[in-house]
């Protein structure tokens, strides 16, 4: 089984679609912090789109396209990180990252996503990690500061929550750049 402890009783582990009632248990905990920012949060409402939700993702996985990792802490799941829209030709792919509060001030988001961009780069020979946020979503941009990505881009309106347009930062690293994990 894959598991990656990430100290203070935190791992980081594969997230099936078996584990969907404990995830939808988890999303309803998270909710508030989550629906603005992380598309499928707000549509995983109950059992049935849970399960749809992570079977999405173990589908990616499956064709090598995308996966995700769920973080627990104390033994309760309380956020994870996602790697998708994994081109295989260009070597470009987006991560992202959710957390519900009791999982917060801790850095399990940003050492998470440090393990998944080394991953990215190390074993499967991506080129280019994305990060996309919205513009008012601080912690987010504040975790990709600290994992070093760049603020490239800022695109104008182009993301829409409960029918207002929001702004939506761009940050990468590149593989050369990447400085890896801290030991």
């Amino acid at each position: 089984m894959f598991k990656v402890d990430l100290g203070q009783g935190a791992e980081l582990r594969q997230l099936n679609p078996w584990q969907a009632e404990e995830f939808l248990a988890h999303i309803e905990r998270a909710r508030a912090m989550v629906d603005p920012w992380i598309p499928w949060a707000s549509r995983s409402t109950d059992l049935e789109s849970a399960r749809k939700t992570l079977q999405k993702y173990a589908d990616l996985e499956s064709r090598g396209e995308g996966r995700i990792l769920g973080i627990w802490l104390d033994g309760a799941l309380v956020g994870g990180v996602m790697m998708f829209g994994f081109d295989d030709v260009s070597g470009v792919c987006e991560i992202g990252c959710w957390l519900e509060p009791a999982g917060t001030g801790r850095g399990l988001i940003t050492k998470s996503s440090a393990l998944l961009i080394e991953w990215l780069i190390r074993d499967r020979g991506v080129y280019r990690v994305e990060w996309h946020c919205r513009s008012d979503n601080v912690a987010s941009s504040n975790v990709a500061r600290r994992l070093g990505l760049k603020h490239e881009a800022t695109l104008r309106g182009n993301f829409v929550w409960k029918g207002v347009r929001h702004d939506t930062e761009i940050w990468a690293v590149l593989a050369p750049d990447w400085q890896g994990v801290e030991a």
